[in-house]
C-alpha cells in the first residue's frame, strides 16, 4: 500500500519531495515545516493554475488563491483550506509574536501536515484524472533531529548548522515571550531560570559556525551580534553581517538593510532612496515586513495610494501589524475609498493573528455592541486578557475590569474587576490615573453597597477580598 508521502508525489513529484522535507522536520524543525508547507502551498496554486490555463499577476500567495477561486478553479471549500495553510506558514515565521509555545508550535506543525493532505486528497482527481488510491499514513519520526546535529557537528555541513541554529532561536523566542508575560504578572513561575539566554546563545554559536558558508546565517548572525545573543551585542559587525548577506540576496537582510536605510542606525545614515531599493528588492522577494514598511516610507511622503498599495501587499501576505494599520487606513479613506466592512475583516484577521491592538479594538466592538453573542463576548475576554499578558496594557486592564464590574460578560466578577483595577493603577500614567481614579471608587462604593445586604457567605467572602483589594 502507497504512504502519504508516495501519495503525493503521486500527485506532483516536485511537492512529494517538499512534503517528506517538511514532515520529517515537523518533530524537531517545526518552524522550517512550516515555512517548507507554506512553500509547497504557493507551488500548488503554481500546478492549480497551470492545470486551467490561469496566470497570475504576481507572487503574493493571497491573491493566488483568491485568483484561483474567482477563476472557479477552487470551490469555497478548498479556497478556505488554502487560506489555512498561508496562515499556518505565516505563524511558522514567527511563532513568537503569535505568542506559542514549543508544543502549540509542533501541535500546528502537525496539523498543518494533516491540513495539507486532505487538500491533496480533494483535489486528487481533478489535477491528476484519476481516482484517489489507498494509502496508509506513516507516523512523524525524531530521526531528523539526530540527523541534522550530526550533519552539523560531525560533517560540518553550513546548511544544517543554519537550522540547528534556527531552531534554537525559535525556541528561545518562545521562551523569552512566556518569560516576559510571567515576570509581568508576577506569576511564581517567573522565579525560574532564564531558559531563553541560554538559548539564544546556543543559536549563536550555530550562526557564527555557518555565517561565511552560508547567507542565511550570515543574516541571523548579524541580527544576534545586533540583539547580543551570547550577553554581548557588537552592533558594528552585526550591520555589517546584515550589509554582507542583503548583498547575497537575501530576504529578510533586505529588508533589515532597508529599515536601517529607513529610520537610521549605528553605521547607517538615513537615505529614503537606498530604503526604498532594499525594501523594494525584499518585498519582490513576498517578504512581507519589507512590503509594510515600503508602505510606512510612502505614507511618511504623504503618497497615500502607493501607501495603501503596499500595506495591502503585506497584509495579504499574512503580516498582521499591516493588516492592522490596513484596517485603519480603509475606515478613514486613507489612500483609498472608505470601506467599514472591509476594515472590519482586517481588524478580525489581524486579531486572529494575535496583533494586539487589533485585538483591543474588536474586543471594544464586541463589547460595545448589545446584539453579541455569548461566544462573541467570551472572545473579547481573552482577546483582553492576552492584550493584558503580552502587552501589559492599561487601557485593556481598564477595559476587562469595568467589563467583569457591570457584566458585560455574562457575569459579574469584583474581585477580578478590582484586581485589574489595582493593577492598572500601578502601572498608569498621569491620564489613565484620571480615568482610572472614578471608576476605583464608583466599584468601591458598588462593593460596599452590596456588603451592606448580602448574606451568603461565599459572595460576603469575594467582596471583602475585593474591598481589601481597593483599600490598598
Amino acid at each position: 500500500m502507497l504512504t502519504d508521502v508516495d501519495l503525493v508525489t503521486q500527485f506532483s513529484a516536485e511537492l512529494g519531495h517538499d512534503y517528506g522535507i517538511a514532515k520529517s522536520y515537523v518533530k524537531d524543525v517545526p518552524t522550517q515545516a512550516l515555512l517548507l508547507l507554506r512553500s509547497l502551498t504557493h507551488k500548488l496554486t503554481d500546478l492549480l493554475a497551470e492545470s486551467k490555463g490561469v496566470t497570475f499577476t504576481g507572487p503574493n500567495l493571497y491573491d493566488r488563491i483568491e485568483t484561483l477561486n474567482n477563476k472557479r478553479v477552487i470551490d469555497v471549500r478548498i479556497t478556505r483550506a488554502l487560506h489555512r495553510l498561508r496562515g499556518d506558514g505565516n505563524r511558522g515565521a514567527h511563532p513568537e509574536k503569535y505568542h506559542l509555545t514549543a508544543e502549540q508550535l509542533q501541535q500546528l506543525s502537525e496539523k498543518s501536515i494533516e491540513k495539507l493532505l486532505k487538500l491533496i486528497e480533494s483535489l486528487f482527481k481533478q489535477v491528476t484524472g484519476e481516482s484517489l488510491p489507498q494509502y496508509k499514513f506513516e507516523p512523524f519520526d525524531l530521526l531528523v533531529g539526530r540527523d541534522l546535529c550530526y550533519r552539523a557537528v560531525m560533517q560540518g555541513e553550513a546548511e544544517a548548522q543554519y537550522l540547528v541554529g534556527m531552531s534554537l532561536k525559535t525556541r528561545a523566542l518562545m521562551q523569552q515571550e512566556q518569560e516576559l508575560a510571567l515576570e509581568a504578572s508576577n506569576d511564581e513561575e517567573s522565579t525560574q531560570l532564564n531558559l531563553s539566554s541560554d538559548t539564544l546563545a546556543k543559536a549563536q554559536y550555530w550562526f557564527s559556525l555557518a555565517a561565511a558558508r552560508n547567507m542565511n546565517a550570515m543574516h541571523e548572525h548579524g541580527v544576534a551580534l545586533i540583539h547580543g545573543y551570547n550577553g554581548e551585542a557588537d552592533v558594528v559587525a552585526g550591520e555589517r553581517a546584515i550589509a554582507l548577506s542583503a548583498q547575497a540576496g537575501v530576504a529578510n537582510a533586505m529588508a533589515l538593510l532597508g529599515y536601517f536605510y529607513l529610520v537610521g542606525s549605528e553605521t547607517v545614515t538615513i537615505d529614503l532612496d537606498k530604503a526604498q531599493e532594499h525594501l523594494q528588492g525584499a518585498a519582490e522577494l513576498e517578504q512581507s515586513e519589507a512590503m509594510a514598511n515600503l508602505g510606512v516610507l510612502f505614507y511618511q511622503q504623504g503618497d497615500l495610494l502607493q501607501a495603501n498599495d503596499f500595506i495591502s501587499q503585506a497584509a495579504k501576505a499574512g503580516f498582521p501589524h499591516a493588516q492592522y494599520h490596513l484596517a485603519l487606513m480603509l475606515a478613514k479613506g486613507e489612500g483609498t475609498e472608505i470601506d467599514l466592512l472591509a476594515s472590519e475583516h482586517w481588524m478580525k484577521e489581524a486579531a486572529e493573528q494575535g496583533q494586539l491592538d487589533a485585538m483591543f479594538s474588536r474586543a471594544q466592538a464586541i463589547l460595545n455592541d448589545d446584539d453579541s453573542t455569548s461566544a462573541e463576548l467570551a472572545l473579547a475576554e481573552s482577546y483582553l486578557r492576552e492584550v493584558i499578558k503580552y502587552g501589559h496594557s492599561v487601557p485593556a486592564m481598564i477595559e476587562l475590569s469595568i467589563a467583569l464590574a457591570d457584566g458585560m460578560l455574562n457575569k459579574i466578577d469584583v474581585v477580578g474587576s478590582a484586581a485589574l483595577l489595582k493593577l492598572a493603577k500601578e502601572r498608569a500614567n498621569s491620564e489613565e490615573l484620571a480615568v482610572i481614579e472614578p471608576l476605583w471608587n464608583s466599584l468601591l462604593q458598588q462593593v460596599e453597597n452590596v456588603l451592606f445586604v448580602a448574606t451568603k457567605n461565599e459572595e460576603l467572602a469575594a467582596l471583602e477580598r475585593a474591598k481589601e483589594l481597593l483599600s490598598d
